[in-house]
């Protein structure tokens, strides 16, 4: 603890004399104790999202370890962070889902969902009993009914929350934002179907974290027009074997 946080970040509540809050920074830092980075990326007609996946025993069951959620039949989540929060965050989102549906008889955009997640986060930064959340959600969902299309929104744990079209999270965020804006620069890099956007964001997230992936060791959702589901390490497979044919 440096000298200039003595006392100041023992309090979540207490703002440093240069007006910091050290709990809300500590939550962020704590984003990275996983050491995973996720990635969500827009394509024409498909949303994305991609993260690494790391067993951290033998002794696992690889199947209950996941930071990909289903919350809806179209929208998808993918939490980057301390695993028990993102579990938590994610029954939290599908509770807010299904009063939403309940009350309106329709499903929740995907805007207002990252919204009241955002403002959920928000309000975990001005309680002196409750600690910030050490996790940062990316959401996305295929938009048909507004014509909106792909959507992806990022909350962090200080409440913030924003619409983007590609995005990072974790150790490796800095790196993989600037491949990305890179990338985007080409408007015709992800133009294909969603096999095509899925094959672009594998070699994005293999090229920032500097390794080969094998089918077990990443997970990836899609969002297209027909719902948001969670590729099988089968279907990962396809895609690996095609980028290795295409090189």
């Amino acid at each position: 603890m440096s000298s200039s946080a003595a006392g100041f970040d023992r309090h979540i509540t207490i703002f440093s004399p240069e007006g910091r809050l050290y709990q809300v920074e500590y939550a962020f830092k704590a984003i990275n104790s996983s050491n995973i980075t996720s990635m969500g990326i827009t394509g024409t007609d498909c949303a994305v999202l991609i993260s690494q996946k790391k067993i951290p025993d033998k002794l696992l069951d690889p199947a209950t370890v996941s930071y990909m959620f289903k919350i809806t039949p179209s929208i998808g989540l993918v939490a980057t962070g301390s695993i028990a929060d993102a579990r938590a965050q994610a029954l939290r989102a599908r509770s807010e889902a299904s009063e939403f549906r309940y009350k309106y008889g329709y499903e929740i955009p995907v805007e207002g969902l990252s919204k009241r997640l955002a403002n959920l986060s928000q309000l975990y930064t001005q309680r002196a009993y409750m600690r910030p959340l050490g996790v940062a959600l990316t959401l996305c969902q295929f938009d048909e009914e507004e014509g909106r299309g792909p959507q992806i929104f990022k909350c962090d744990p200080a409440g913030y929350y924003t619409g983007v079209k590609a995005v990072a999270t974790g150790p490796k965020q800095q790196e993989a934002t600037t491949y990305l804006e890179k990338k985007f620069k080409k408007v015709d890099c992800i133009n294909g179907d969603w096999k095509e956007t899925v094959e672009f964001s594998i070699i994005a997230l293999s090229n920032v974290v500097g390794t080969e992936f094998r089918k077990n060791d990443i997970e990836i959702g899609v969002a297209s027009k027909d719902g948001f589901r969670i590729l099988s390490p089968e279907e990962i497979d396809e895609r690996l074997v095609a980028i290795a044919e295409r090189d």
